[in-house]
């Protein structure tokens, strides 16, 4: 990633945010990699490692503890243990201890309920196996306070009785030596001391040929002697025998653990590394805790669309002293990149752009920003800042030809994936000459299609910002009753300096103001309200334009939906009538079947001219409904063309061609086409159908040449498990899982359903409930009880 100019992080502050972070550490390991993070241009990797964050925090929240705490580096450790034959230290292996304590307790926290909440964290660790064998290698040598356990080895615990044991012989010992002593009046008031590791007896010099033993030292002034006495020598020699013994013994068992963990380094080396991780990604979740930030929704390509965002550290020291931080909101949309925010000094302009600035570097670093969990932020491939005194004597430049030096860096290496952050745009020369230069620049990043945050008092960029497409005038809000700022950011508009009004509540006298008006001019100011007056005008008729053009959207969907209707309405109603008419027709065929059998009867009776009569009376009848019947279909089936036809619908169909049923509404795929006849391939059936009865349906096409897929009902309900955890879900995920859970319950014919969705900000409830709404067949919504849960779980009565 390209990040200009090379000071960008002091600019930005972004250090500050680096230095916070690390010391939320735990090790030296993690404090190092926090402190030498980049940010990164792969969204797949930043989406990873926020994700990661997001869970962590929330096992905070839930006082779900998570074991990260205060471990060593073992790369030295493990260097040695490398080296064949090399015996490592009690230390260097309590180190590899700690760290295998640390990792132990990782792999123990994700139980089996835990890996669905903290998914991600859990795939840190998933690849990976850990060896209980190892620690407990370690654990039969060493105790929890980093010293060689007494039953190490059978060897070292029969040294170690002894050794106790010589020493409870050497404690009587001296107790009647020094008992006796005392009673002579041969020892100081010390009575006893230590020399050369040696247990002594402090004896004043006058009396030192009295005792029989070894004087080990004297004192400086030589008024005082310590001599080891004749009667614990040989105990002394004993227990430094056993000492030497088992000093021996250690190395041998410290050789044989070394031994058995050097096939294991590049696991310790990897449980190092998981740790380390853990580390990093627990001091970024408690520095958001800190910050109250979030995980905004990712964009693969840069964007903006920032709610309720405010500037870490300024409310991290607002936090501190109890003030209030204001937010802001910014969105860039129809294809707008590039905002010119004007307004007043000290009215948060600059705060604004950096905070912009500074929580792009922190997104691409993996760490959560302070604003809505709502708002979507993209990623990009270059930030590029100009913001403060550019000074450098150095390379003797002013301040502005090191801001020039600056702007052609950025043309240089801008593109469509860069952000650009210029503070006090066009200052540092003469204005006019500034300004022009400045609306060159600006108008070559519009053309590279660069997005921006740019602040300015320069008329000329606000009126450009105004006839630009792609740019957008903002302003910091301004009290004018009393002339103080309200750090408040507009976009769509841009903002007066206030000067002469901030200038008068500074206390500059009437004369000095009168004559800076005059030499000003009326003009001056009055393009400056001009211009607001036509940006607010321009996007009242914006958005009037917006929302007639969403009416006329509207208008045209109801006139289609309700010619649709009428023409449905006109074909049920003849259809009625149709089916009316062939209902007489039958009546009339039983009708003639009785006229049959009356002719049979008459006929016995031998009275064949009624017989004629009846029967001529019953044709014509039947004729008459005939004809009825045939005038309806026609006018159902054989309408003119352009009077059948939508506009998207052919007028002949043809095999292959998506159609509808006209009676039902069935879809199908038009397989063959015999004389009036069709068939029809509907799902796994073919069908045979009146061509007439069939019509286009075009917008059928996808529903039909979709593959059919076969669902085990029986084995899906037959898991369907009543309850839900929607926690640590982004929200269109957890919208979209709670869809299929209600689903399948009512498939499964389910009584009651418990979704679990926590308290938290209540964003994740809100959204549960307004999803339950869109149901009709659900016939109690609630909350759990007070001690079953409360507000952090739903519970639905199917």
């Amino acid at each position: 990633m390209f990040l200009a100019p090379k000071d960008l992080y002091e600019k930005l502050e972004f250090d500050k945010v680096i230095e916070l972070c690390a010391r939320e550490s735990m090790g030296e390991l993690g404090f190092n990699e926090i402190l030498a993070m980049k940010p990164s241009s792969d969204t797949t990797l930043i989406d990873k490692q926020l994700r990661e964050v997001r869970e962590f925090k929330m096992s905070i929240h839930k006082a779900d503890k998570f074991p990260v705490y205060n471990y060593f580096e073992i790369s030295e450790d493990l260097k040695m243990l490398d080296i064949e034959g090399f015996v490592l230290a009690v230390e260097g292996l309590q180190r590899i201890n700690i760290v295998l304590l640390f990792i132990r307790d990782i792999f123990r926290f994700f139980t089996p309920a835990r890996r669905e909440v903290y998914r991600n964290l859990y795939n840190i660790v998933q690849p990976y196996q850990f060896d209980e064998g190892l620690l407990k290698a370690i654990d039969r040598v060493i105790d929890e306070k980093g010293e060689i356990r007494p039953t190490a080895s059978p060897e070292l615990e029969k040294i170690r009785r002894m050794i106790v044991a010589r020493q409870r012989e050497l404690d009587k010992e001296f107790r009647s030596i020094i008992g006796n002593l005392r009673q002579k009046g041969w020892l100081t008031d010390s009575v006893e001391s230590f020399r050369n590791g040696r247990r002594v007896l402090s004896v004043p010099s006058e009396h030192k040929r009295k005792i029989r033993g070894i004087i080990h030292d004297e004192s400086t002034s030589g008024r005082t002697a310590f001599i080891e006495p004749e009667g614990v020598i040989e105990i002394n020699n004993d227990i430094f025998d056993f000492e030497q013994e088992e000093r021996r013994e250690i190395h041998r068992i410290l050789r044989e653990l070394s031994t058995q963990l050097r096939p294991y380094t590049n696991i310790l080396r990897t449980y190092q590394k998981l740790a380390q991780r853990f580390d990093v990604i627990s001091a970024k979740a408690r520095l958001g805790i800190k910050m109250k930030a979030n995980m905004p929704v990712l964009k693969p390509n840069p964007h903006f669309n920032i709610s309720k965002a405010v500037h870490p550290l300024l409310f991290l020291k607002n936090e501190s002293n109890g003030k209030k931080v204001v937010s802001f909101d910014m969105s860039m949309r129809d294809n707008n990149r590039i905002l010119v925010i004007s307004g007043p000094n000290a009215g948060g302009k600059s705060i604004t752009m950096k905070a912009v600035g500074l929580m792009q570097l922190m997104l691409q670093c993996g760490m959560l920003v302070p604003m809505s969990e709502l708002s979507e932020m993209g990623v990009f491939d270059q930030i590029f800042a100009d913001i403060g005194d550019q000074q450098s004597l150095e390379d003797e430049l002013s301040t502005y030809s090191s801001r020039l030096q600056n702007m052609k860096i950025f043309l240089d290496n801008a593109s469509a994936n860069s952000l650009v952050l210029i503070d006090e745009f066009g200052s540092g020369t003469d204005p006019v000459i500034g300004g022009a230069i400045a609306e060159a620049i600006l108008d070559e990043l519009n053309k590279k299609q660069s997005f921006g945050v740019i602040t300015t008092h320069f008329s000329n960029l606000k009126i450009y910002a105004f006839n630009t497409k792609g740019v957008l005038n903002a302003c910091m809000l301004f009290d004018s009753d009393t002339l103080s700022p309200t750090y408040e950011l507009r976009i769509g508009r841009p903002g007066s300096s206030y000067a002469f009004e901030i200038a008068e509540k500074s206390g500059l006298s009437k004369n000095v103001l009168k004559y800076a008006k005059h030499r000003t001019g009326k003009n001056e100011k009055a393009v400056d309200e001009l211009l607001v007056d036509l940006q607010r005008d321009k996007q009242q008729t914006e958005e009037k334009l917006a929302l007639l053009e969403e009416k006329e959207r509207n208008l045209d969907k109801l006139i289609k939906n309700y010619d649709e209707l009428q023409k449905e309405f006109d074909y049920k109603r003849k259809r009625l009538k149709l089916d009316i008419k062939e209902a007489e027709l039958q009546k009339s065929a039983v009708d003639n079947r009785e006229l049959e059998k009356l002719v049979r009867e008459i006929r016995q009776e031998q009275n064949l001219e009624k017989a004629k009569e009846l029967a001529s009376e019953r044709k014509r009848e039947r004729e008459i409904i005939v004809k009825k019947v045939e005038e309806i279909y026609t006018d159902i089936y054989d309408q003119p063309s352009d009077a059948r036809k939508n506009a998207n619908q052919k007028e002949v169909l043809e095999p292959g061609d998506p159609v509808r049923i006209k009676n039902g509404g069935a879809v199908g795929l038009l397989e063959k086409i015999e004389k009036n006849k069709a068939v029809v391939i509907i799902g796994e059936m073919r069908m045979q159908f009146k061509l007439a009865d069939l019509i286009h349906a075009p917008d059928q096409l996808e529903i039909i040449k979709k593959p059919r897929v076969t669902t085990d009902f029986v084995s899906q309900n037959a898991a369907f498990d009543a309850k839900i955890d929607l926690r640590g879900m982004r929200m269109m995920d957890a919208m979209m899982t709670l869809q299929m859970f209600v689903d399948k319950a009512l498939m499964n014919s389910s009584q009651t359903l418990h979704i679990l969705h926590g308290k938290g900000d209540g964003i994740l409830k809100q959204a549960v409930w307004r999803k339950l709404r869109e149901y009709k067949n659900l016939s109690n919504v609630r909350f759990a009880a007070a001690n079953l849960g409360g507000e952090g779980i739903t519970i639905v009565d199917m």
